[in-house]
């Protein structure tokens, strides 16, 4: 049993996470890592990381996610790892035979400080194959900043710039996102008529077709071609500070792309923002096809906007979906007023952000106070919740305690979603990203008025 103080928090000693709102740096890393084409993530650690990885991942996308180890032992935590890691560089590419081989860190390999870098090029590696690496400590950060640190090692390792003048085309770093909102991302930017090169990209990879026949690489996926040739590309766009700026800044110093960071596109006014972004950039008109999803959505917002008017909602998970999240239900006319992520705020790139004031700067424009905290838990979010209840709570599978023990409609938005499937494949970025968001949230707040109506009716019976 849980234990509150009714009026304040109760204080826990420096360090204390109890419920973390996040996970560790490599299952960010290997989600990232299966956005590369015919790419097998490799775990530089022991068996049991991999495992738990691989295990969360695929629960979440309900597809098999492959990736190999280090299979660090005893012997590895004293000599360090890097015997390991050549013998499994070999083993890989002779048993699994991936077109690149990703390796990323783990605390034990991170703690002994073995030398990736030295040991790949010490490596037995076939000709034509290739093998980079991150490094994800996993006592840093979350899954989100092993996510960024990955996709930052793909413009280290490979972006080029092979031309004078640059290419009409955009680099779409789409963050720490599902395959679905990957495809929808896509979609808008075809319909724009723009050239783009998306990485990472797991969407025909962990969103793969049932065909009868296990294929280990599916066809989707950035291919290492299309990564070299960003270093050509006429400017980036990069969607969720902390998953993808740092990527969008390395490509900057690297090759001179200038970039433009914006929030990942959820509700109405990031999308805006997002299409008068490739407007400007390229003089491309924005086709009658979004205009339509557009009014659409302002449609169904005015008609159903006194379902939302003045409910107080609680938003927790990864910083770039919950900055998204709490403009999206700012336009709906609704007060959050907790919210959380597990991820630390802190240096990206050349300079300090803050997720708390990204979001206070926010509810300050409407008018709201509230609890706003990052590298928090939720343990912290249901004691918030029990002294200021609320209407409606949005966040990943790990809310469900918190909804059932304070009876509240819950929403499951973001990472991981483990009870429940098909998620990935729906997407909640751009408008029709947002009318997907508005139903649940709707569908979710009148359920529970149906319910307390059906209790009244009751009690008047009896």
């Amino acid at each position: 049993m849980l234990d509150y103080t009714p009026k304040e928090i109760k204080k826990r000693s420096s360090g204390t996470v109890i419920n973390p709102a996040k996970t560790c740096q490599p299952i960010g890393a290997m989600y990232a890592a299966l956005g590369i084409h015919g790419c097998l993530p490799h775990s530089h650690g022991s068996q049991g990381c991999c495992s738990f990885h691989r295990m969360h991942l695929t629960r979440h996308f309900r597809d098999p996610i492959m990736a190999s180890t280090s299979s660090f032992t005893e012997g590895a935590s004293v000599f360090g790892g890097g015997a390991n890691l050549k013998t499994a560089i070999k083993n890989v590419f002779t048993l699994y035979n991936p077109d690149v081989m990703a390796i990323h860190t783990t605390c034990l390999s991170e703690t002994i400080g073995d030398d990736i870098p030295a040991t790949i090029r010490q490596a037995e590696i076939p000709e034509g194959k290739i093998v980079f690496h991150a490094n994800t400590p996993s006592y840093q950060g979350s899954h989100i900043t092993g996510f960024s640190n990955m996709t930052k090692a793909m413009v280290t390792y490979f972006s080029e710039k092979t031309t004078e003048q640059p290419k009409e085309q955009t680099n779409l770093i789409p963050g720490f996102v599902n395959p679905g909102d990957m495809r929808e991302l896509k979609r808008i930017f075809e319909a724009m008529g723009l050239t783009y090169i998306m990485f990472p990209d797991t969407s025909g990879v962990v969103d793969s077709p049932m065909t009868g026949k296990f294929e280990m690489y599916p066809k989707g996926g950035v291919t290492i071609d299309q990564l070299k040739d960003t270093g050509n590309s006429k400017i980036t766009l990069s969607l969720g500070r902390f998953s993808s700026e740092a990527a969008a800044e390395a490509l900057k110093k690297k090759c001179k792309v200038p970039f433009i960071s914006l929030k990942t596109p959820i509700g109405i006014k990031a999308t805006d923002d997002m299409l008068m972004a490739l407007r400007g950039s390229f003089a491309a008109e924005v086709p009658y096809e979004l205009e339509e999803e557009r009014g659409q959505l302002v449609d169904v917002m005015t008609d159903a906007h006194f379902h939302f008017h003045n409910k107080k909602v609680a938003i927790f998970g990864d910083p770039d979906i919950v900055a998204g999240l709490t403009e999206f239900v700012l336009s709906l006319g609704m007060k959050p007023i907790h919210i959380l992520t597990g991820t630390p705020g802190g240096a990206l790139g050349s300079k300090m952000y803050s997720f708390e004031d990204e979001i206070n700067d926010m509810l300050q424009s409407a008018g709201i106070t509230a609890n706003v905290k990052a590298d928090s838990d939720l343990l912290e979010l249901h004691q918030w919740i029990k002294n200021q209840p609320v209407d409606l709570l949005i966040g990943n599978t790990y809310g469900k305690y918190i909804a059932k023990a304070e009876d509240i409609p819950f929403v499951r938005v973001g990472f991981p979603i483990l009870d429940r499937a098909i998620h990935s494949y729906m997407p909640i970025v751009g408008y029709r990203g947002a009318m997907r968001l508005l139903e649940m949230i709707d569908n979710a707040l009148l359920d529970r008025a149906d319910r307390d109506a059906a209790d009244e009716d009751f009690e008047l019976v009896m």
